[in-house]
Order: structure tokens, then C-alpha cells, then sequence
């Protein structure tokens, strides 16, 4: 590919520059994510590094320049009958919730590490990371794993990539495992509490049961879409082979009262859930709230927070509207139960090196981990000038 060739070397040239004249560098690819924190620096735009590289659908495999549109990925493998089973959160929206023509990568997807709500069933990013390659902040290119998942004998640098925010190298080429689209899908609805919500889950959860996403919430504020209830509800998709979700199905619906729903209706519903605009995440509740993303055990009771969460992963992540000042309460709540809370984004601009700032300090990481951060930003790029402020 011969722009990717051109790209390559002009960025090479870029980070060589950076490197003399010690100024820190920018990674920026669509911006989707730069609401969870502004890097300083000179930019270092990705999207020229866009294509795709080579695709073998029936190895399940495809690689791509790290500067691809997310959805010119995913409309690539939807031809095929395939997806990204962890359902990537594109989230082109402005810290104000107002859309913008914002276009998230595949760089961005695997920087950021973020899922959508299949998360808890079929796995993260770091687990379809087959391969990367980078240029790190010495200009070399290094490649790390490949496009197999048997191709890793010792620590595996690739996955390491994933979350770390562009702080250790640029991603210019990345390897991903891909999945046959899944033949029978079903959403079904309870109106429950959410002890009640957290119960059902836990116990369907120690049954083979094909549930691959899970959402419940309490919104009453007026909106568009079928999951948009005047009354708590539990919003539980099953995805799987024919008879395995018609089965599940009828089981679950005996078991406790609820209706299932139409596919049509509750496939822009779960669209909605996995980029974070359902009303829930797009009607702040008052303008010093920020929205917290706050990680527990699936098994975690209801936790005593100031409002209604809205609640994935069967119980394992809860989202929140709060002000800054609840921080350290948050956190204190989370580790109590084995977690940790952290600042997601605040929607607004002027407070948000405030916002960022405050974030790091409820990082919950150990000094040991802290320390082995450290060194390892330090290997990768020991002038330190890839997205500086950043905390991976």
C-alpha cells in the first residue's frame, strides 16, 4: 500500500524531529475519545495511516492500518457475516453530548480499551488483539505478536497496547480476531428493582444460559427508543445459536414476568447503550455532575450511591451521574466491595483539566503497579514525548 508506505515514513520523520528538539507529540486519530483527557503537544494525526491490510474471513482475521475508520471496519466484516464481538463504543459525541462529525479508529478502539455491553460475555479488546506493530519513542518500528493466536511465547506486548492511551508508542498496524455474527438474538424486559435486576443475573449467570448483554436502569426523564422506561427495568439480550436463545428464552420468561421484544426495535436501543447516548447518559441531571464509571465484581450488591446508576456487564459496571466532590466517597464504596470508581468524562470543557486532574488522584493502582507503569513508559519511550498528561 503505498500511501500507508508515504504515512509511515512521514510520521517517522515527525517522532525523529519530536525526539531532538524534546517536544511532545499529540496521537490523536479521530478524537472520539479526547474526552477523557487532552494530551498537550504537537499533533500526530494517524488517519493516514487507513486501510486495510489484509482480511481472511475464513481465518477469522484482519489487519488494518491503525488510522481505519471503526466503521469502515466493522461494514467490511459485516459483508462477511462477521463483527467485533466486544462491540467497540465508537462515542462521536462532544463532551457537551451534542453529536459532531467525529470518526473513531482502530487505533483509537484499541488505545482507549473500551467495550460495549457484550463485554462481560465474550471478552474485551485485549482479547481479539492479535498482533501490533508500533513505532516507539525512539523511531524504531517494532512488531509484536502476528495474526494467530498461538504466536506469543512470553509477555505479550501487543495486549499491552490495549489501554495504554498512546502513552507508550504509535500504533501504525494492528491484527484482530473476528467472530461469525450470531445466527438467533432476543431481548427480553423485566420491570424490576435493581436488587431484584442484580439477583436474577447473578443467579442466571451460573447457568448455561447464552444472556451476552445485560442493562438496567431507572429513567424516567422522556426520550425516543423502547428502552426508555417509566419504571425500573432489566433489559437482558441472549445471542447464540436458534434453539439455545428460543429455549433461554421461554425458561427465562417463566421463571420471572417480562415480555420479549422486537429485534428491530431494541437493535438501535442496544446501538444507543453501547455509545452512550440513551437518555440516561445524555440528560445530565444538574450541571455539576460528572459521569463516573465505577467497576465491581458481577456478584457486588446494590451500592449505597447518591442516585440510580444505570448497570452493564450483569452487575459488573456502574455508571453514574455525580458531582466531583462525591469522588472520593465513590471510590471508598467501589473497594469495599473489590472495585474501583473512576472520573468518566465531564460534558463540561471548562472544567475538565479540573475533572482530569481530580481523576488521577482516585486512580486506585498499587505503588507496585504504579512503579512497573513507569518503567515501562520509560522503555517504550524514554524522552517521554508521546501524549504527556496522559494516564494510562
Amino acid at each position: 500500500m503505498p500511501h500507508m508506505e508515504h504515512a509511515l515514513r512521514t510520521i517517522s520523520d515527525q517522532i525523529a524531529a519530536a525526539r531532538t528538539d524534546a517536544t511532545p507529540l499529540c496521537i490523536r486519530g479521530g478524537g472520539s475519545k479526547s474526552f477523557q483527557g487532552v494530551s498537550h503537544g504537537e499533533l500526530l494525526d494517524t488517519r493516514t495511516l487507513s486501510g486495510v491490510i489484509s482480511y481472511e474471513p475464513t481465518e477469522l482475521v484482519v489487519t488494518v492500518g491503525s488510522g481505519t475508520p471503526l466503521a469502515d471496519l466493522e461494514a467490511l466484516l459485516a459483508e462477511q457475516g462477521q463483527c467485533l464481538a466486544f462491540e467497540p463504543p465508537h462515542l462521536t459525541w462532544s463532551q457537551s453530548n451534542a453529536l459532531e462529525p467525529k470518526c473513531a479508529t482502530v487505533g483509537g478502539m484499541v488505545a482507549a480499551g473500551l467495550a460495549g455491553p457484550a463485554r462481560a460475555s465474550v471478552g474485551g479488546v485485549r482479547d481479539y488483539v492479535l498482533g501490533v506493530k508500533l513505532i516507539n519513542g525512539l523511531g524504531q518500528s517494532l512488531t509484536f505478536g502476528g495474526q494467530v493466536m498461538k504466536n506469543v511465547a512470553g509477555y505479550d506486548v501487543s495486549r499491552l497496547m490495549v489501554g495504554a492511551r498512546g502513552t507508550l508508542g504509535l500504533l501504525t498496524e494492528i491484527s484482530l480476531k473476528v467472530l461469525p455474527m450470531a445466527p438467533a438474538e432476543a431481548t427480553l424486559h423485566f420491570a424490576l428493582e435493581q436488587h431484584e435486576a442484580l439477583e436474577h443475573l447473578h443467579r442466571w449467570g451460573g447457568e448455561p444460559l447464552p444472556i451476552n448483554a445485560s442493562c438496567w436502569v431507572k429513567a424516567p426523564s422522556p426520550g425516543e427508543g423502547s428502552m426508555v422506561p417509566a419504571n425500573p427495568s432489566l433489559y437482558v439480550r441472549l445471542r447464540g445459536a436458534v434453539a439455545a436463545v428460543e429455549a433461554a428464552s421461554q425458561r427465562m420468561l417463566t421463571e420471572v414476568p417480562g415480555q420479549r421484544m422486537d429485534n428491530a426495535q431494541t437493535m438501535s436501543d442496544w446501538n444507543l447503550c453501547r455509545n452512550q447516548q440513551l437518555p440516561f447518559f445524555v440528560d445530565q441531571p444538574q450541571p455539576d455532575a460528572v459521569l463516573w464509571r465505577i467497576s465491581v465484581p458481577q456478584t457486588a450488591p446494590v451500592l449505597r450511591l447518591p442516585s440510580h446508576p444505570l448497570i452493564e456487564w450483569h452487575g459488573g459496571l456502574r455508571w453514574l451521574w455525580a458531582p466531583l466532590a462525591f469522588g472520593d466517597e465513590l471510590q471508598v464504596l467501589a473497594r469495599e466491595v473489590g472495585g474501583s470508581a473512576a472520573l468518566f468524562v465531564n460534558p463540561d470543557s471548562a472544567a475538565q483539566a479540573n475533572a482530569v486532574s481530580a481523576a488521577k488522584t482516585l486512580r486506585s493502582d498499587s505503588p507496585t503497579l504504579s512503579a512497573i507503569s513507569q518503567r515501562l513508559k520509560t522503555s517504550f519511550d524514554p524522552h517521554h514525548i508521546f501524549n504527556p498528561g496522559l494516564v494510562s
